[in-house]
């Protein structure tokens, strides 16, 4: 996933949200940018690294597990899967307001709609070309909607957003914890109905990937089509709601830190109360193994709440910054100032890595454990490459590649030399 990269001149004054320091409040919309696209990768790794039928069907690995990948696999679940994501389209909400102004403005409203136009033609050709995984596309199309809702006040998009958030959260808590407890039999006629792949078909699948190209971009493209049609429309009534959550909890101040302390204090305990429970029966489900449920459906249902999870982290790094320890952020700032480069730098590394002609082919052989390497050595490159980057140039490169696109003129990159 991207957000969009937000230009100096495109941030509205601070005036209407009270004496906070433009400085500061750019700093926590980057540095939560940055952890957001760090956190991806570990959820998105298992995409690059497994056919789609076993994340579909929840079909077996395609490797033997061992304990270090069940912990892996559980580290992964509890802390990142869904958390992430969420984050980013919170953020991308922010991002709807701050490039496009008010609803009414003439000016920069026409410059939006380029953005998230040229924002779905970079997600068309990442998607069909390179990983079916993108979510650009669905970024472009719901940012279309939630233009219409930029405009609205903090109050009614927490209602809203909020709402419809905590409604498809208790949704996805029920429906976990009910699916877990059904009757055996009615259970197993459930299962047969869902879909399913056999190792064999699995097999088949990792063997088209790694014999190369055109076959691995053909199955690639036909597994971005299956989720375009299949997934991506029916995702819009819980991104877009995410979207308004996210714009305003900014427009309320509690992105900026701004807001009063209780209400970090409540979102910790509960967030932090529903993180600990996932933690602890996970894990049970775990050690357990696949055919046992010995927390008969919390562990699944104490996943449902995902963006629960996803203000706690929220809320530990707003208060870092609030109560004078911005330093312990400062090194997400400049990976979340460069998002969208990250984010397809993110694709290029995984694919060259799993599946691409020229790498060593690593598609259906890794396991979590040896994924979380992988992801660390990116996180490293990316923490370095970042920083670097910019201490010459004012945006990443494909930041200025969509600047220049949205505009139809080349734009400035290098830093202005200074007197």
């Amino acid at each position: 996933m991207a957000a969009i990269e937000l230009a100096p001149a495109a941030r509205p004054a601070d005036a209407a949200l009270g004496p906070v320091r433009p400085k500061d409040r750019i700093h926590n919309l980057d540095m939560l940018r940055g952890w957001a696209i760090l956190g991806i990768l570990v959820v998105n790794a298992v995409s690059f690294g497994w056919p789609a039928e076993v994340l579909i069907s929840e079909a077996a690995p395609p490797v033997d597990m061992s304990r270090a990948d069940q912990i892996g696999r559980w580290v992964t679940d509890v802390f990142f899967a869904d958390k992430f994501r969420t984050l980013f389209t919170m953020l991308f909400g922010v991002s709807i307001f701050l490039v496009g102004g008010e609803k009414h403005d003439e000016a920069r409203g026409p410059v939006l709609t380029r953005r998230l136009l040229w924002l779905g033609v970079f997600g068309l050709l990442h998607g069909a070309l390179l990983w079916y995984g993108d979510i650009l596309l669905h970024y472009a199309y719901c940012g279309l909607i939630m233009m219409m809702f930029r405009s609205w006040g903090a109050r009614r998009l927490l209602w809203v957003g909020g709402g419809l958030t905590l409604l498809w959260g208790l949704i996805a808590t029920l429906a976990s914890w009910g699916m877990a407890n059904l009757p055996a039999e009615f259970a197993a006629k459930m299962a047969a109905q869902g879909p399913a792949s056999d190792p064999a078909t699995i097999a088949a699948t990792i063997e088209l990937y790694r014999s190369g190209w055109p076959a691995g971009l053909i199955e690639n493209l036909k597994d971005w089509a299956m989720f375009q049609l299949l997934a991506s429309p029916f995702l819009i009534p819980v991104s877009v709601p995410l979207m308004m959550l996210g714009l305003g909890l900014f427009k309320a101040g509690y992105l900026s830190g701004r807001a009063p302390l209780w209400s970090y204090l409540v979102v910790l305990v509960l967030g932090g109360a529903n993180l600990a429970l996932f933690a602890v029966w996970g894990w049970q489900d775990m050690m357990a193994g696949e055919d046992a449920d010995p927390t008969r459906g919390l562990a699944a249902a104490a996943g449902g709440m995902a963006p629960l999870i996803t203000l706690f982290y929220v809320s530990v790094l707003v208060l870092l910054v609030r109560f004078g320890l911005k330093t312990l952020t400062t090194w997400l700032v400049p990976v979340g100032r460069m998002a969208f480069t990250n984010y397809l730098t993110q694709t290029l590394i995984m694919v060259t890595l799993y599946y691409a002609p020229w790498g060593p082919m690593w598609f259906g052989t890794h396991g979590p454990a040896e994924m979380w390497m992988v992801v660390a050595a990116v996180w490293v490159a990316q923490l370095i490459w970042s920083p670097l980057w910019l201490s010459a140039f004012q945006m990443g490169p494909i930041e200025w590649v969509w600047r220049c696109l949205t505009y139809g003129r080349l734009v400035a990159i290098r830093k202005p030399a200074i007197a």
